[in-house]
């Protein structure tokens, strides 16, 4: 109890004035952030050439087939391995923080994970955790071509026009510290589509809560 009671206190103003001046840091690094992710849509991107191969519950897959019909696509490469005696936590913990992908889906976005551990390994850890999300059997060069290593952890991001498919952006470490709709949208090339982000001209906008919704009613 000794280091709480040597904690600084005080009155209820200047509570309020050390609070205005930690919202004006606070401020300082939103928008910061705001200029980075301005920063990671324009990064130039890398031709995805390879015909990579998944094992998904609808059967074999290729990276297209991830996309599921939309333009982007997150990928989390999950350490899971086969026969696995200790799934990563951390990779764990970052699925457990997922948001509902109704509302990455509204702004043409895809999510999925990738693991070397065989599919029926995949889908039983996955009913044990509680996971919907999908996930699939990496069976080939996929992860350490996109520069996650043999297993992962991290984030990788593509966008495709058709049958082309473009890397747009890869993250690990504390990178993977997300788990918002936001932050995984702004990850991608085309963001938040809302009207005020710095994005290409090409990128959809909308205005910001315009296109929020339950997420059972997009």
């Amino acid at each position: 109890m000794t280091a709480l009671l040597d904690h600084p206190v005080t009155d209820a103003d200047g509570w309020a004035a050390a609070r205005a001046a930690l919202r004006e840091e606070e401020k300082a690094l939103t928008a910061a952030m705001d200029r980075v992710a301005a920063l990671r849509r324009r990064m130039p991107w890398r031709p995805v050439t390879q015909d990579y191969r998944f094992v998904t519950e609808a059967g074999p897959a290729g990276l297209a087939d991830l996309f599921d019909g939309r333009r982007q696509l997150i990928v989390y490469h999950h350490m899971l391995r086969p026969a696995d005696p200790a799934p990563c936590s951390g990779c764990s913990m970052m699925a457990d923080q997922l948001p509902h992908l109704a509302h990455l889906h509204a702004r043409d976005t895809s999510l999925t994970m990738v693991s070397r551990a065989p599919l029926a390994e995949i889908l039983a850890f996955r009913k044990r955790m509680g996971w919907t999300m999908p996930w699939a059997e990496t069976t080939d060069s996929f992860n350490t071509d996109m520069g996650m290593g043999e297993r992962g952890p991290g984030f990788t991001v593509y966008i495709r026009d058709g049958d082309r498919i473009w890397l747009s952006y890869a993250t690990t470490g504390r990178g993977t510290e997300t788990g918002t709709v936001w932050s995984l949208l702004d990850m991608t090339p085309m963001g938040r589509q809302e009207d005020w982000q710095d994005a290409p001209d090409w990128v959809p906008r909308t205005p910001p809560y315009a296109w929020w919704r339950l997420h059972d009613s997009y």
